[in-house]
Parts: structure tokens; sequence; C-alpha cells
């Protein structure tokens, strides 16, 4: 008779093909899943287990893995629901040096915005792709943009260096359709210009400088202004923020006087709470958190309040998932990296544990009885108080981070336990390695296939928050892998928990 014990009828995970950056066994992604992965949570700075260099070769190689179809569709999905900035000017950059048919189809799609002209620009002038210069066609697309792009796109677009948007208009030669424009190609690039032929806003901004216009601000950027505003010029422009603004320069108003007015910090907070203007900036709970991470100590009570009942209300926009929810957090050594990466003088306030926390927060939130399982080497003791704000929530769970590494102690725990679930949220950058050592795959992957065989309704959803191209777990049927930190994770979320396809091909699916 065979050996039983060899030949016996188990549930084995497949085996381990790889060692993550951690030292732990891991399985590698699929070029796809990790081309993504890259582009949704890889702001091209150093991270935890490797740096900017290794990230962006390792984007490049993935580019060169997959089709050039599957480029352009991915950068769309990271600029416009990721709302990542380098990584899809990466992307674009690649398809003008790979597929300059493909890269014209997406350019105005992905570039949106003059910061994004800029990225691009500068990628393709650095030679990573393949060259450096822009070549006919991207250039061609490059004097499209400025020449549809309105008078306040370009001001906008004329903040920042490296390079300016005067260097841009140099390269390029766009063509001018009237006097106006004209003029105004010739001011951004410091050539003599008839001032009277300028934009209107741009005389007004003249005359401003040059102190013929007493109390007037113009409706420019106020990093035009800085130089030149004083108090009261600084309550103007503070009354005039879109909500987004407001929310993004709170410490620079507070530096500057703008809260001292007791009325006009009233009719602030009331803006940031505002649940119709909430909605339409579309604000979702990242957005606020990293809001207050970034605030200064001695912003007013009131406007810290304000971003608390902010929260409250975008935390609407999460969705409900059906059934027994659990959300395990890594709350990990490495989740104290901050989340974008670390770039000098540029680096978030908001680290990987802290958006790990906020997906707990909000979606136990949403899901009152969903359970949440912090762990490290082991899952650690936590009892959340559902009448706490979402930030307050987040904060105490962010507080429990340090240790080492176990992706698989949430599911031994529910497999002690042999709970009832219906979805897993694991949220965590994946670089296990405390229980990876013994076996052919890995633990998480046995435990997850011995908690599924009595779940047999059961997902398994892997957020990842960090561009690494390995997993503890192998995608499938019911094990979805998504990536991100910005609010569109939560989309994904219910998409994936409610049977839809998975994140890869949705992104397969935009048209290109």
């Amino acid at each position: 008779m065979a050996n039983f014990r060899l030949f016996g009828t188990r549930r084995t995970p497949p085996p381990a093909d790889t060692r993550n950056e951690a030292g732990g066994r891991a399985y590698a992604r699929r070029p796809k899943d990790a081309l993504a992965l890259y582009a949704a949570t890889g702001c091209l700075n150093d991270v935890y287990y490797a740096d900017a260099q290794a990230q962006l070769e390792q984007a490049l190689a993935l580019c060169a893995q997959v089709p050039a179809a599957f480029v352009a569709k991915t950068a769309i999905y990271a600029r416009r629901r990721g709302h990542m900035k380098d990584m899809p000017a990466l992307l674009v950059a690649w398809l003008a040096q790979h597929d300059g048919e493909r890269c014209a189809r997406v350019f105005d799609r992905v570039i949106d915005n003059g910061r994004m002209l800029r990225n691009v620009v500068q990628i393709l002038r650095s030679g990573v792709v393949g060259r450096k210069s822009l070549g006919s066609r991207p250039k061609r697309l490059v004097r499209q943009w400025l020449e549809r792009a309105s008078v306040d796109e370009l001001l906008n677009a004329a903040i920042g260096q490296r390079p300016s948007l005067a260097d841009i208009v140099r390269m390029v030669h766009p063509k001018p359709q009237d006097s106006e424009r004209e003029a105004l190609y010739a001011w951004l690039i410091g050539t003599p210009c008839a001032p009277d032929r300028l934009p209107a806003v741009v005389q007004q901004f003249e005359a401003f400088k040059r102190g013929d216009v007493v109390g007037t601000v113009p409706e420019v950027h106020f990093q035009y202004l800085t130089a030149s505003l004083g108090r009261s010029e600084w309550k103007t422009v503070a009354r005039r923020l879109s909500w987004q603004s407001l929310r993004m320069n709170l410490n620079t108003l507070q530096r500057n006087g703008v809260f001292e007015d007791a009325a006009l910090t009233a009719r602030l907070a009331a803006t940031l709470r505002d649940e119709a203007q909430i909605r339409k900036a579309r604000a979702m709970p990242y957005q606020l958190l990293a809001a207050w991470n970034a605030g200064r100590a001695d912003l007013p009570p009131a406007i810290r309040d304000a971003l608390q009942d902010a929260m409250e209300i975008a935390t609407d926009n999460v969705p409900h998932l059906q059934g027994n929810v659990v959300v395990a957090i890594d709350v990990s050594g490495s989740m104290a990296s901050p989340v974008t990466g670390h770039r000098h003088g540029a680096t978030t306030a908001v680290r990987c544990v802290d958006v790990a926390a906020l997906v707990a927060a909000c979606v136990q939130r949403k899901n009152p009885s969903a359970r949440v399982l912090p762990f490290d080497t082991v899952v650690r003791a936590h009892v959340s108080n559902p009448r706490d704000s979402v930030i307050t929530q987040a904060q105490r769970l962010a507080s429990l981070c340090g240790g080492g590494t176990t992706v698989s102690a949430p599911l031994a725990q529910l497999c002690r336990e042999r709970a009832r679930v219906d979805t897993v949220l694991i949220v965590s950058d994946n670089e296990s390695w405390c229980e990876t050592q013994q076996g052919r795959g890995t633990e998480t992957m046995r435990l997850w296939s011995q908690l599924a065989a009595y779940n047999p309704r059961a997902r398994l959803i892997c957020l990842d928050l960090q561009p690494y191209a390995t997993s503890q777990t192998v995608a499938g049927e019911r094990v979805m892998h998504i990536g991100g930190f910005s609010d569109a994770v939560f989309d994904l979320l219910a998409a994936t928990a409610n049977g839809a396809q998975d994140w890869v091909a949705q992104i397969e699916a935009i048209e290109v």
C-alpha cells in the first residue's frame, strides 16, 4: 500500500517560487498583476525594502513583459482612479518610445494638468526610457496640450520647475491662435510682449506686482502672490479657495494669520464640513487623514473638528460588504514607512499603517459587525469603540505599530476558531518573513486553503500598499489581489467582495 503520509488527500498550497524582499518564501506576481500594483502604489521614492532606482528598473522591466495596450490601460487607471502622478507619466513616456500610436491615444487622458505635463517631459528628457529628446510625436502631443489649455491651466502649469513651463514652451514652440496667446507665451518665457494684449488676469497680476492697485488681489494661484500678500490679502485668498485647496493649505493659512479672524475661521470650518462640497469634491477618507496628520498642532479646534466631521461624511462613500467580514491589518515595523515613500523635502506624514488602520476603521464604520484583527507576528489585542470618530479609531490602531511580520497570523486565529467568514481583507505590505521558512508553500496560503474548506463561499482580498513584486498568496477565483492607497481601493474592495471581475480584468476593460 502506498505511503499514506505522502499520498493521502490533503490541501497543500502551491510551492513558493521566490523570496520576498524581507527574505521570506513568497509567490512571484504575474507581470500584469505586478505592473498594476507598481502603477497604483509606486511613487518612485525610497520605500522600506526598495529604493527608488529599484522601483524604476522593475517598472520598466514589467512594461517590456506585457502588451503595450495593457501599459496604456494601466497608465489611465493609475492616473484616473489611483490619482498617481509619477508612475502614469513614466508609462506614457515608455509608450512614447515603444508604441507612439497608443501614446497619442492616451496622452490627454493621463497628462491632464501642468504638473503631469512637466513630469512626462522630464522623464522623456532623462533618457530612462531610451531617449533624451522628446521626438517628433511627443513634441506634437505636448504642443497640442499647450494650445488647448486655458489661460488658467497655463498659469497653474507655470508653477514649478525642472522643467519649468517656460522650458517646455521653448522646446516645442506652440503656435499661438491669436495675439493674446502670443503675448502670453512671450510673458511665460520672459521675452518682450505687448502688455495690453495679455489676458486680463495677467494684466491684473502685473499691476498688483507694481503696486498700481491696492486691496484687490488678482485671481491667480496664491503661489504667485506669497511674497506680496499681507494678512488682509491672505483672507481674500482663503475665501476663494476650493474645498480641495482649502484642505491642502490649512497650515499655510495658519502661518499667515487667517485663523486669527474668528468669523472667517467659522466660515472656513463650515466649508470643510459642508456635505454638498464634500460630495462635489468626491472627497474620500485618505485625503482627510492626510490633512489631519499634516495639520499643525496649533490649528484652531474649529478647523480640527471640521476635519473630523468631514471624515464622518466621507466615510459614507465606503461600500457595505455582505456577510461576515474580517479586516486584518498589518501593524509590523515596516508599515511605519511613509505610504508614498521617502523623498527629501517631500515625504508624506501618512504611513502605511495609518492607511491600513483607516481602511479598517472605515470598513467597520459602514459594517459594524466587521472584526478587526491587527497583527505583526501574532494577532494583537484590540478593542474598538464604535462611538469613536473614524480618525480616533484609526489613530488607536496605528499606535500598535512595531514588530516582525507574519501575514498568516490572523488566518491561524480564524482557523483555530473555525470562524464563519464571507470576506477576509488583509491590508499589508506583504513582506512576511517570520513564518515562511518551512514547507513548500507559504503558511498564509496553507491556512487560507484550510479556512476556505469550511467557508466555501468566502473570498480573501489582499490589499497591498507598497510596490513589491511578490505576495503571500496566489491570485485565483477566491483570492483577489488589489493595490493602492487612494480612495479607489474602496470601489475595488466592493467589486471583488461581491464577485465582480478581478482588478487586472477591470484594468483590461478600459477602452483605449
